[in-house]
Formats: C-alpha cells, sequence, structure tokens
C-alpha cells in the first residue's frame, strides 16, 4: 500500500494533474471506458444482488455520467485564480485565492451502490488534480472486481488504481498519509477511519447515514406523497442512505395513508422480474432485517426468503420510538409508521434524536415548510419529495454529526477535494512605517481609525 501513495505522491509532485485539460482528458477517458463496457457492468452487479440494467443505469451510471460532464463543462471556471479584497491595511496591494489540489487521495466507498458511490467522488478528486486510490466495497464481489478490472487496465497506477479486497487491506490503506480520505459507509467504520486518520493528520470526509425521517402533514397532498415516498423508500430494496427510514404520519390522514402506500406497493409490483427490486446485499444483512421485525406490527408484507435474500416490501404499525427497530438504521425494505397529533412535539421528537442524513416533509403549510427548514437539524432533504435531491449537483450533498461531515456533487465535490490557497500580492514602490517599531501613540491612534 506504500508503495502505490509513494508512487502516486512522485506522480504528482510532477505537475500533471495540474493541468486543466490534462484533467479533462482523464476524465472523458474514464466515461468511455464506462460506457464502452456498460454491458459488463451490468452483468456484474447483476450477480451481485440482481439489480437490473435499467436500475443500474438509472441510479448509478446515469449520476456518474453527470458529474463527469458537469466537470468537464465546469473546471476550468472552478480552477481560475479568483480575486478578492484588500484590507485597508495592507493596500496598495493584490488579494486572491488560487485554487490547488491537495495531493493524492484515498475513496472508500460503500456496497449499495457500488459504481456511483465509488465513481462520483474519484470523478470530483479528479476534476480537482488529484491522484486518487479507490477501495470498494468487497460486499458487491462483482462490481468490485469489474471495477478494478477497466481501471486498472486503462490508467497509469500511479494516477488513479483500485485495491480491492476487505479489512485488512482496508486497514493498511486507512493508516497511510493520503492527502484526504474520503469514506462513505456506516458509523461504525466512518469512526475507525476517522480514527486511524487523525494519527496522520489527514483530513477526512465521513459520508455516513442515520435514521430519516418523513413527516406527512395533515394538509398534503396525501396520494402524491405517498407515491414518491414509495418509490423512494422500496428503491434499491431500501439499501439507499438516503431513504426514508420512518414516516410521521398526522393521526386524521394515516388510515387514508396506509391504504394509499399499500395500493402503490401493489401497482409498482416490486419484484426483480420487473427490474425495480434486488437483493439484500448478503445473509447477515437480510437476517438483521428479520430480527428488526415485530410481527405484531407487521401491518403489510413481511414475507422473505433466505435463500433469493429477498424481503417483501413491508409495513410497520403501531410503532414506537422506544422500539428495537428505530434505535438503528434500518437499510432495508421496513418502514415503520408513528402516528402523531401535534406538529411540535413530532418535530421535538426528531430533534431529540442525532441528526439524520436526510429529512422529508409532505405538506401544503407554509408556517410548518418554515419550522421544517429552521428548526430540524439534518444533512440535506426535500419538501413534498424525497431522495430527488440527492441527484441534483448544484446541491451539496452530505451529512451533519453522526451523519457526516463534509459535502461533494458538482462543485462541492471539486472544493471539497481542493486547498484554497490565499495571496497578498504587495508592490515594492510604496512602504508605510506604520507597522514598525518605534510603536507610537500617533500610530495607535491611526490604526485604531483605519482598523473600528
Amino acid at each position: 500500500m506504500k508503495k502505490i501513495v509513494d508512487s502516486q505522491k512522485a506522480f504528482f509532485r510532477s505537475n500533471q494533474t495540474r493541468d486543466v485539460h490534462f484533467r479533462i482528458n482523464q476524465l472523458k477517458k474514464l466515461k468511455n471506458i464506462l460506457k464502452e463496457n456498460e454491458q459488463d457492468l451490468y452483468k456484474s452487479i447483476y450477480s451481485d444482488f440482481k439489480k437490473s440494467s435499467y436500475e443500474t443505469y438509472v441510479s448509478e451510471l446515469a449520476h456518474v455520467y453527470h458529474e463527469i460532464n458537469m466537470a468537464c463543462k465546469k473546471v476550468k471556471k472552478w480552477s481560475r485564480i479568483k480575486k478578492a479584497k484588500t484590507n485597508i491595511m495592507n493596500l496598495p496591494a493584490k488579494s486572491y485565492v488560487v485554487p490547488q489540489p491537495l495531493g493524492v487521495v484515498l475513496v472508500i466507498s460503500s456496497w449499495n451502490f457500488p459504481y456511483m458511490l465509488s465513481l462520483v467522488p474519484v470523478v470530483s478528486a479528479l476534476a480537482a488534480g488529484n491522484t486518487a486510490v479507490l477501495k470498494p466495497s468487497e460486499l458487491p464481489e462483482s462490481s468490485s472486481h469489474i471495477l478494478a478490472q477497466l481501471i486498472n487496465k486503462n490508467f497509469n497506477p500511479e494516477y488513479l488504481k483500485v485495491v480491492e479486497g476487505g479489512i485488512p487491506e482496508t486497514t493498511e490503506l486507512i493508516n497511510q498519509k493520503f492527502d484526504k480520505i474520503f469514506f462513505t459507509g456506516s458509523i461504525a467504520v466512518g469512526k475507525i477511519v476517522y480514527e486511524a486518520a487523525a494519527k496522520n493528520m489527514v483530513p477526512v470526509t465521513l459520508e455516513l447515514g442515520g435514521k430519516n425521517p418523513a413527516i406527512f402533514t395533515e394538509n398534503c397532498n396525501l396520494k402524491t406523497g405517498v407515491k414518491r415516498l414509495i418509490w423512494a423508500k422500496f428503491l434499491n430494496a431500501g439499501q439507499t442512505c438516503v431513504a426514508p427510514d420512518y414516516v410521521l404520519v398526522h393521526k386524521s390522514v394515516k388510515k387514508e395513508f396506509l391504504k394509499l402506500a399499500i395500493s402503490e406497493i401493489e401497482k409498482s409490483r416490486f419484484s426483480y422480474e420487473n427490474s425495480n427490486y434486488v437483493q439484500i446485499i448478503n445473509d447477515q444483512h437480510i437476517k438483521r432485517l428479520i430480527r428488526l421485525m415485530d410481527q405484531m406490527q407487521i401491518h403489510y408484507g413481511g414475507g422473505y426468503d433466505l435463500e433469493s435474500r429477498h424481503i417483501d416490501p413491508t409495513i410497520l404499525t403501531e410503532v414506537t420510538f422506544e422500539d428495537h427497530i428505530m434505535q438503528e438504521e434500518i437499510f432495508g425494505p421496513i418502514l415503520p409508521v408513528i402516528e402523531y397529533e401535534n406538529i411540535d412535539a413530532a418535530i421535538a421528537q426528531i430533534k431529540s434524536k442525532p441528526s439524520p442524513l436526510a429529512c422529508y416533509l409532505f405538506t401544503n403549510d407554509s408556517t410548518i415548510k418554515n419550522k421544517f427548514r429552521h428548526e430540524i437539524s439534518f444533512g440535506g432533504g426535500a419538501i413534498n419529495e424525497a431522495v430527488m435531491q440527492f441527484i441534483n449537483s448544484n446541491l451539496p450533498f452530505g451529512g451533519i454529526g453522526p451523519s457526516g461531515m463534509g459535502s461533494y456533487h458538482g462543485e462541492y465535490g471539486f472544493k471539497n477535494f481542493t486547498h484554497y490557497k490565499s495571496i497578498l500580492d504587495r508592490p515594492t514602490w510604496f512602504e508605510s512605517n506604520i507597522k514598525y517599531f518605534p510603536h507610537t501613540k500617533a500610530k495607535l491612534i491611526l490604526i485604531k481609525k483605519l482598523v473600528e
């Protein structure tokens, strides 16, 4: 691992990656490789958890292509030296900020969207002028292999390298002296990465998770809201970091909410055959999800098959915040529904919990919208929509507190992997004696007038 990092540091010092045209050419090359090998990418991810080519393109590759296109179009602008104002004490002088790549970065990705969560941060890192080591999750084995095969075969390993493996390889990687580590995954592993990086003073971006609430008020557009919620919840069989984890529904609309939710699930006909459902990633995860389901709370669904790693879309009712399922992120196709009467009490309950990665509100009440925007702490979210904020590259994506630190997507991704170097450029034809010794009362009076 040290050899890989050292070779990338040497390549970075050659200054090749500082050339914006070099970055654009490498990003275009990455896109072409992905396009030319889409069928192999589809086959690999299907073998991991039966994700269809349609779902793979829409929820994985489309966002990668979009990020590459945006970076190629705008990286020249993002990389420009930016003028800054000069304060009166430094006049006459010019001040400016120089975007500078950090160096050699490590991207550790999650298993649930193995292409998108691996490649989007890599695109940001390369656009910013860094070299990169990618460590994809080992759980979707075929997806990890195809990424390693395509990238390692076509790119100089001193510039871009995929390292496969499990805990031993990841442990060795995070103990190297990178210039930045970008991690997507669980809170538990995020803490390990953060601790290891701190020993080497390596800055870290953590994209973690949390229990994402969705609130339905009594005056929302229930039919449209439920349609959007059900799609967002059961996308990728609920294995989505920004999926609604549970729903708070006003007492007056709970009955109709449940009726519409069941109807929407049945209309959607979630299945592998219909190309809109996937397997649970492995045996450990499906067993964990089964343990979370209280049979007395199952309102709809609840069926599962261990051999095919399948769980039916499931709705739980009569759930309280004290129940076992409310103590951890679900990350699966199980939707707890909690009834509430008072919106302030519901918001207070959310605020009493760790800040989630995402939060969603379905309402037509402008007062409640304002409460949602200003009172609840969360990474990002949506009003009368769910999950779709993730694909808007003009919005920063990231968590807060236990749901993560740092953000990316679009220009925010470029900034994540960039150091903004400040420079003051003063001419030599003028010199004031105000800062020099002796320190007189008259000088102090003048400084106070200039500053205050």
